[in-house]
């Protein structure tokens, strides 16, 4: 049988559908080449933002015309599906269509009564009743199990009250990859719904994830990113059965992680983390970063705005002044390092004067980059009911500001690393010629060079010699 996965958000989603996926293979199942074809398609979703879900309700329409065609139906619409109407000239053919992720969580009930063509729901806490969704799945396409699950409900998947984390979050083959070390977030920003989705944070014990890094190893991975919806709250055991009193927090878990990769001399070189908040970098972990070549340096650090009027309102815990300070602290003791940071612009009661705020506070901290995004209120969060929203046009403009700003901002800041020669991991050909290469540094910059004597899937050498939008130019060393 097979499956195909869609997949939607935040970089933990990616890693839970690739989690998801070993489920499958493990069970005889084989990924579809597309969605026309296959027998299960799962789409994993997000909903922090509204856009984001309506992009899965339009998905789910495609899916209701993509059953009628598998099904033969007379009204079946041939439009755009010409790979599924050519699957089923001998015969229908039975699909089944499942929805996992936070959008799964959040509209459970409601998204299956009102889209009949989702077979299957498939919450944040639920995902260990795979298995059972797979034996539910074969004995509707003729292969006997002994029983029903009597942890699906009508296509619903029961949920347990703790969060999962999945042995290996790897896709087949990768060379890159996530390991989630946490879940969930106790920080309630006014604006987010992922503490309402995912739940209070939860760290996995440190034994975990080293068994994870050893089956890297085996699979020749050579970058990992440690994930989590707040990383740097990391609070883990040893090990889940540790009975002391024992808690490793996030600078002792790199140190752990760069002395075991040392130690069983591991395939990982570099080693990344995401996403941070700044009330939680600690000067512990900027020493952690500064002393360890195995952790990259590269540091995301979501300021979302430059006023503190805003940042109270948004419950962000610090204020203007400490997040410039912070950002001095680590520039001090890691000199390469390169910002990114992510910046809300609208949020209900902004002025003109608080927008100042940001654009000051980008000048000061010279980002190499930035997502940039306008307030999106999302039901039942505090933000969506205040008072003062903005208007869309304005959040607009506002936001245009912010983009004018941080585009010349990433221009200067890259324009001073050409000539440089810096390690770069090759990860995939260029799109538009075959004989060139895409890679990225430590400082994940995006690197363009000759294809020549350049595997995917190594380290080399390059120097830097142009800058071409936000993609350096450069030669093999």
């Amino acid at each position: 049988m097979t499956y195909f996965f869609e997949t939607y958000g935040c970089q933990m989603n990616i890693a839970e559908s690739a989690a998801a996926e070993q489920t499958f293979l493990s069970r005889g199942w084989q990924r579809a080449e597309n969605a026309e074809i296959a027998d299960l398609a799962i789409i994993n979703t997000c909903s922090v933002r509204a856009t984001a879900e309506n992009r899965i309700f339009g998905r789910l329409g495609y899916y209701a015309g993509l059953k009628a065609v598998r099904a033969r139906k007379p009204d079946a619409k041939y439009r755009s599906l010409e790979i599924a109407a050519d699957y089923v000239k001998d015969g229908p053919k039975p699909m089944k269509v499942a929805v996992m992720g936070c959008m799964a969580e959040r509209l459970m009930k409601s998204l299956k009564r009102n889209y009949p063509v989702v077979d299957y729901i498939i919450g944040t806490y639920a995902k260990q009743h795979l298995d059972e969704l797979i034996d539910d799945i074969e004995t509707e396409f003729g292969v006997e199990h002994k029983a029903k699950s009597s942890n699906i409900q009508d296509g619903i998947l029961k949920e347990d009250p703790v969060y999962t984390f999945s042995p290996i979050s790897a896709e087949v083959g990768a060379f890159s990859t996530f390991v989630p070390i946490m879940n969930g977030c106790n920080n309630f920003c006014t604006y987010c719904i992922v503490p309402y989705l995912r739940g209070r944070e939860i760290s996995r014990p440190v034994d975990e994830i080293l068994k994870e890094l050893d089956e890297l190893k085996k699979r020749s991975v050579r970058e990992i990113m440690l994930l989590g919806q707040n990383v740097n709250s990391y609070h883990g055991k040893l090990s889940k059965d540790d009975s002391s009193d024992k808690i490793v927090d996030f600078p002792e878990l790199l140190q752990i992680i760069a002395d075991h990769l040392k130690k069983t001399e591991s395939t990982i070189e570099w080693v990344r983390f995401d996403s941070s908040h700044p009330k939680d970098l600690s000067n512990d972990l900027i020493d952690v970063i500064a002393k360890n070549d195995v952790l990259c340096k590269h540091i995301h650090l979501a300021v979302q705005h430059g006023s503190n009027k805003i940042l109270k309102a948004m419950n962000r815990h610090y204020t203007k002044e400490d997040y410039l300070a912070l950002v001095q602290r680590i520039r001090d003791k890691i000199p390469e390092v390169s910002m990114t940071t992510d910046i809300m612009l609208g949020f209900p009661g902004e002025t003109d004067e608080d927008v100042g705020e940001v654009l000051d506070l980008m000048e000061k901290v010279q980002f190499e980059s930035a997502f940039m995004y306008y307030f999106n209120p999302r039901e039942g969060t505090p933000a969506a009911s205040m008072s003062n929203q903005i208007p869309l046009n304005l959040k607009k403009e506002r936001l245009q500001r912010i983009i004018d700003l941080q585009l010349k901002i990433t221009q200067k800041e890259m324009s001073r690393h050409i000539g440089e020669t810096v390690k770069v991991l090759v990860d995939r050909t260029t799109r538009d010629n075959k004989e060139e290469v895409l890679g990225k540094t430590t400082r994940d910059e995006r690197v363009a060079f000759s294809a020549k004597d350049a595997k995917i899937g190594t380290f080399v050498n390059v120097k830097l010699t142009s800058l071409n939008g936000n993609t350096f130019k450069g030669e093999l060393v």
